[in-house]
């Protein structure tokens, strides 16, 4: 590691701390900001599994917020590792900007395939998630997530197979919902921070999908899955 970039200087560079601080700083003021953004564009659009996603280009901008506000304090502590890696703090706007770019194209995805459906595909798209909690893949991912230092890009791919489960419950249960959203930001949050653990993860896989079996036989016991008739 080269030192001389944490050393107090008078070229402009910063210590490692000050860098480290600013890193931080930056990744969760853009996190902060986008939830403003994201819940402002949200307002009113919520209507439960019957939600529409309205033009491309505002569906774009809009997922790009939501995933910037919901995946970027999970990913601070890989920032910090690169900026302490290449002792830059010139490091995280690339960095936070391929790992966006990842989500941004599963985002493009998600519009070209999502349609306004019914609770008994909102179900069955939950309990496929909570199964998905129990896979290989999904261990493989979250665990990669939480070693090494890698490209945004690279990063990205991982937190993908690592919380696609739990974005697509996002999507199916209520894309422009900021509830939905609220929870499942902090399940990954705790995915991303907390060791997994089988005596957390199991009960929490389970717990999801005995939500999807609920939506499927009771739909109307789940607050704000279809819209008021």
């Amino acid at each position: 590691m080269n030192n001389q970039h944490y050393s107090v200087t008078f070229g402009g560079k910063m210590t490692r701390p000050a860098a480290l601080a600013a890193a931080l700083a930056a990744t969760l003021g853009l996190a902060a900001a986008s939830w403003v953004a994201a819940v402002r564009q949200m307002n009113g659009m919520d209507m439960g599994v019957a939600t529409r996603l309205g033009s491309f280009v505002f569906f774009v901008a809009l997922w790009l917020s939501m995933m910037a506000a919901m995946m970027l304090p999970g990913a601070v502590q890989a920032v910090l590792r690169r900026v302490e890696a290449s002792g830059r703090v010139d490091v995280v706007l690339p960095f936070v900007g391929s790992y966006l770019a990842v989500w941004t194209l599963v985002g493009i995805g998600v519009y070209a395939l999502y349609r306004p459906h019914g609770s008994l595909a909102a179900g069955v798209v939950v309990i496929a998630a909570g199964v998905y909690e129990f896979t290989r893949v999904k261990r493989q991912c979250r665990q990669c997530c939480r070693e090494g230092i890698r490209s945004g890009f690279a990063f990205g791919l991982y937190c993908v197979g690592s919380s696609i489960g739990l974005m697509l419950m996002l999507v199916a249960l209520g894309v422009m919902s900021v509830t939905w959203m609220c929870v499942i930001t902090v399940l990954i949050l705790a995915q991303k921070l907390l060791p997994p653990k089988a005596a957390i993860d199991v009960p929490l896989a389970l717990a999801i999908i005995a939500l999807g079996i609920l939506i499927v036989i009771a739909p109307a016991s789940v607050p704000g899955l279809t819209p008021p008739m």
